[in-house]
């Protein structure tokens, strides 16, 4: 164990975590569904994925533009990430064609995502798309041996979806370099130059928790003294992880959705979380959005609502994500309610 990895122990076992409860409050009354029936390839050879989940997404004006992860076959379960748009205001009526023309966008290109590009998490930044996703690969160990990891991938997107540049995110202290086990789902806060206040989820000493950390956008890299525990899993939980995009509610309150999966069941529940402009915890709600019925309780992973998009339209909260990893779900509550529901720590 490296002193980067001793660090973040030592800061782990000095977190105290916010109180939760082990309880469902219902306040996403609507639920609509987007299917991989509904979705047509625009430049790919198979036109057609047999599921579609875990979607990003980002409101611009009435357009909302929707990244979704795509998979084609099950040999390999090989996940690409996909762009769609829609009006904001049809997709609140439940109105979607069955024609949703997608196109690929980013896709295995390097060894560190060899077996999947997935769940995008998008920011609009200047004229650009800043996308935070799963990196699923390998890399080659001391005995230079070949093993599997999740990294945090970014990539910068222009306004046509073409990238212009990408890698991912490793912690850095003094000129050493560490990955965690895994680092996956995670968001900006808010981006001030070449620096990035970032919430995240890494793997340290078999605990996946929710971590805060400033992101340097240049070298890709987590300076160890920034990087602060946020969110743990509590006794009856496996793990905790962030799900969407954060959405800004005032000048340094930032909405943020965390799931859960639970020992009980291996369910997936999902809660929503108040943060600071530094990712420090101000409120946190038990579990407001969990699988409920045939569509959202069974599929390739049955038991799961899985992030990855939180949009605040009007006086409505759209949370828009994956079901049982086959198809997109969209969640709306009344944004008054879903307050409501948020403990102070």
């Amino acid at each position: 164990m490296n002193k980067i990895e001793k660090a973040l122990l030592g800061k782990l076992k000095e977190h105290k975590n916010c109180s939760r409860k082990n309880r469902q409050i219902n306040v996403f009354k609507k639920r609509y569904y987007i299917g991989p029936e509904n979705i047509k390839i625009t430049n790919y050879l198979r036109t057609r994925p047999i599921a579609i989940f875990n979607p990003g997404a980002v409101l611009n004006g009435k357009k909302l533009h929707i990244f979704p992860r795509l998979i084609f076959d099950y040999y390999k379960y090989t996940s690409s990430i996909g762009v769609f748009s829609l009006d904001v205001e049809e997709l609140l009526r439940g109105e979607t064609s069955k024609n949703i023309e997608t196109e690929i966008i980013l896709w295995p290109q390097q060894l560190w995502e060899f077996l999947g590009c997935e769940d995008a998490r998008v920011t609009i930044h200047k004229d650009s798309y800043y996308l935070l996703y799963t990196g699923k690969g390998y890399y080659y160990g001391e005995k230079n041996e070949l093993l599997r990891r999740d990294v945090l991938g970014f990539a910068e997107l222009d306004q046509n979806y073409t990238p212009k540049r990408k890698g991912y995110f490793s912690i850095e202290d003094e000129g050493e370099s560490f990955l965690p086990k895994t680092t996956k789902d995670s968001a900006f806060i808010k981006i001030t130059g070449n620096n990035a206040s970032m919430l995240t989820r890494f793997e340290v000493g078999n605990t996946l928790a929710c971590w805060h950390a400033s992101g340097n956008l240049e070298s890709l890299a987590f300076n160890i003294e920034d990087i602060e525990p946020v969110l743990l899993p509590e006794s009856w939980e496996h793990k905790v992880g962030w799900s969407t995009n954060t959405v800004k509610l005032s000048d340094d309150e930032y909405l943020v959705g965390w799931h859960a999966v639970l020992k009980e069941d291996l369910a997936y529940r999902n809660g929503l979380a108040l943060v600071d402009g530094n990712g420090k915890l101000k409120a946190v709600s038990d579990y407001l959005l969990t699988p409920m019925g045939l569509n959202e309780e069974y599929g390739d992973r049955a038991m799961v609502i899985f992030g990855d998009g939180l949009i605040i339209y009007q006086d409505k909260l759209l949370w828009i994500g994956g079901v049982s990893d086959y198809c997109i779900g969209v969640f709306i509550a009344d944004l008054d309610n879903v307050l409501k529901t948020l403990n102070p720590c």
